[in-house]
């Protein structure tokens, strides 16, 4: 029901249905809001210490910035202002996109998964697979009109940024450069533009509540004007504060996986403004269907034994998306 979308007309209170129970709720006013994430710069020139940066953020955080990552500034702020034309298209034109299907490639949809969640979340959200382009371009939004030119060229750019990273954390595990690559078959590619409307109470209801992600790699663009991203360290949230023209990236649960938990996938959040709506951009690089998942054989030892048994990436998924969101780490049931 296309009518559920939440982008589509404003909202002076928020609807009941969207009320976390008080102890779910973010309790922003904890949240720590000048700690600093990770930040590598990729235009180093000295590679040994991008590599080291790399592996260090993976350890503590699970989430780093990079800058100069060679994707052009302009194309970032296209895809923003694209993505908002997109969520500014009448609610009739919006609705030839809608599922709740969650199996669907392309689709418009709310929350997170609203044939199963009791409390929804503050988000609609466009759901675009994207690799390989050419199957997949056709059923894309053909309006706005400049929509599929401008998403298809950040999709093949972030796909090369990501294998890159790949190189840099496979050497960073004391791997062969191109392990991750190799392991994880022909990836598969996802986004989701987030729209993040103006909530009338943001200290009741997510964006998107604490959660990890259930892919390899993530690469996030974020809106430059509006903050949302919140980042579980050591027990308290703290504020992803977007560097001019920085990519945010985050190990997903794969990664975690193969590193046999070295690196962490570690959960975050999106909160929402009162003020202002906000956009970001998620891509995903995601393991191919049928490829066998598990700790890399050069990280198991005697010292190190395996923390979880080989599994393949299509039952990973499965069991991710028959769960809720904000249950626990999704990897503990791939324990060994």
């Amino acid at each position: 029901m296309a009518d559920q979308l939440i982008s589509t007309a404003e909202h002076d209170k928020l609807p009941g249905s969207y009320v976390r129970p008080e102890t779910q709720r973010p309790r922003l006013h904890e949240v720590v809001t000048d700690a600093d994430i990770p930040v590598v710069d990729l235009a180093s020139s000295d590679g040994a210490a991008v590599v080291a940066q790399i592996g260090a953020a993976c350890r503590s955080h699970g989430f780093f910035q990079v800058l100069n990552h060679g994707i052009p500034v302009e194309l970032m702020l296209a895809v923003i202002e694209v993505a908002q034309d997109f969520f500014r298209l009448p609610a009739e034109e919006k609705a030839k996109l809608y599922s709740d299907d969650t199996a669907k490639k392309i689709r418009l949809s709310t929350s997170f998964n609203v044939r199963k969640e009791t409390v929804h979340n503050w988000r609609d959200y466009l759901r675009l697979h994207c690799h390989p382009l050419e199957q997949y371009v056709s059923d894309w939004p053909a309006n706005p009109p400049s929509f599929r030119e401008i998403m298809s060229t950040y999709c093949s750019e972030v796909r090369e940024l990501g294998f890159r990273l790949y190189a840099a954390i496979s050497e960073s595990l004391g791997l062969e450069e191109d392990y991750i690559k190799k392991v994880l078959g022909e990836q598969e590619q996802h986004m989701a533009v987030n729209f993040y409307p103006k909530c009338p109470a943001p200290d009741l209801t997510y964006g998107l509540p604490a959660h990890t992600d259930p892919n390899a790699l993530t690469i996030l663009l974020m809106d430059q004007q509006v903050a949302g991203l919140q980042v579980l360290k050591e027990g308290r949230w703290i504020a992803v504060n977007p560097l001019p023209n920085a990519l945010v990236i985050n190990i997903g649960d794969q990664l975690q996986a193969l590193s046999n938990a070295k690196y962490k996938s570690v959960w975050h959040r999106a909160v929402v403004n009162s003020d202002r709506s906000r956009m970001s951009v998620a891509s995903f690089l995601c393991p191919c269907n049928d490829v066998l998942i598990g700790p890399a054989a050069k990280l198991i030892s005697e010292d190190s034994p395996a923390v979880y048994r080989d599994y393949t990436y299509a039952e990973y998924y499965n069991k991710f998306w028959s769960r809720n969101l904000d249950q626990e780490h999704c990897l503990e049931l791939f324990r060994t």
